[in-house]
């Protein structure tokens, strides 16, 4: 009687995760094809691209970090990463606490002005930023990355933290003024602590943003002594492009710390990205 009660899974639901398991499939493969490729030799690699290595390279790894000169590359994206994550959080709380909770009469246009700036291509930008940067002669220094990594993912971010901090209730800050509060102390004592899990969330999204991006890396960035991850990866493919497993080797030492960082943070992204949709 039990058996005939329980409901049966749907066919719509079968095929749904038929087609998710596919899509996982076509995006994993990559992957692990470049680290199967990354453990072979040259020959190896031509005569047989899809099979398994008969005996693992690992030297190729070690190989690749000295060649591409992986460890300062790997310094540099962690000082501008960072850095600029910290100032886009900072700025950005800032100005989504006052859009948020202050009335005044700008206040719906400049919502709309932070909103459009997502929707600005940044290749677009390159060749004036170029320009721009040059004329003020912050070309090839630790400024040079900062400011248009903050610029660019300011808008995300307030609208993040901004959708977040509309769910708060008012009496938050009548009882910060009841206690002797200022506005500023509003912000540090009552309304940070709150926001944390869409500062979470902000953080996961600019990090990435910042660890990947290579556009205004390959612009504004000649030194090589500044320069970062993805910018250090080219240069290698294109001075050593003859030898594949090096390269692949190169791929996955950066690969694999920014999946390790996405898949232990992922569970923030998710309960930030859901947490303001419950509130209230």
């Amino acid at each position: 009687m039990e058996q005939r009660l329980r409901p049966k899974r749907p066919i719509s639901a079968q095929i749904h995760r038929l087609v998710l398991l596919l899509l996982l499939v076509i995006n994993i493969y990559p992957l692990l094809w470049m680290v199967i490729n990354s453990l072979k030799t040259e020959q190896e690699l031509t005569m047989n691209p899809f099979g398994i290595a008969r005996q693992p390279v690992w030297s190729n790894y070690i190989e690749a970090w000295k060649v591409a000169k992986l460890g300062s590359y790997l310094v540099n994206s962690i000082i501008v990463t960072l850095s600029a994550v910290v100032l886009t959080l900072l700025v950005g709380a800032l100005a989504a606490f006052f859009l948020s909770r202050f009335e005044f009469k700008s206040k719906g246009f400049l919502l709309v002005y932070f909103t459009f700036g997502m929707l600005i291509p940044i290749h677009a930008t390159l060749v004036p930023l170029f320009i721009e940067m040059r004329s003020l002669h912050l070309m090839d220094n630790r400024l040079t990355l900062l400011l248009p990594y903050t610029a660019f993912n300011l808008p995300i971010t307030i609208f993040i933290l901004a959708g977040f901090m509309n769910a708060f209730p008012k009496e938050v800050e009548e009882a910060g003024i009841m206690d002797g509060c200022s506005v500023m102390g509003i912000f540090g004592r009552l309304i940070l602590p709150m926001l944390t899990p869409a500062l979470a969330t902000a953080f996961i999204i600019n990090f990435l943003n910042n660890w990947n991006e290579f556009s205004f890396a390959l612009v504004l960035i000649t030194d090589g002594a500044l320069k970062t991850l993805p910018l250090g990866l080219a240069n290698f493919a294109g001075q050593y492009n003859r030898s594949y497993t090096l390269q692949m080797a190169g791929l996955t030492i950066v690969l694999v710390p920014t999946l390790l960082f996405y898949l232990s943070v992922q569970k923030y992204l998710t309960a930030g990205m859901t947490a303001g949709a419950v509130k209230g």
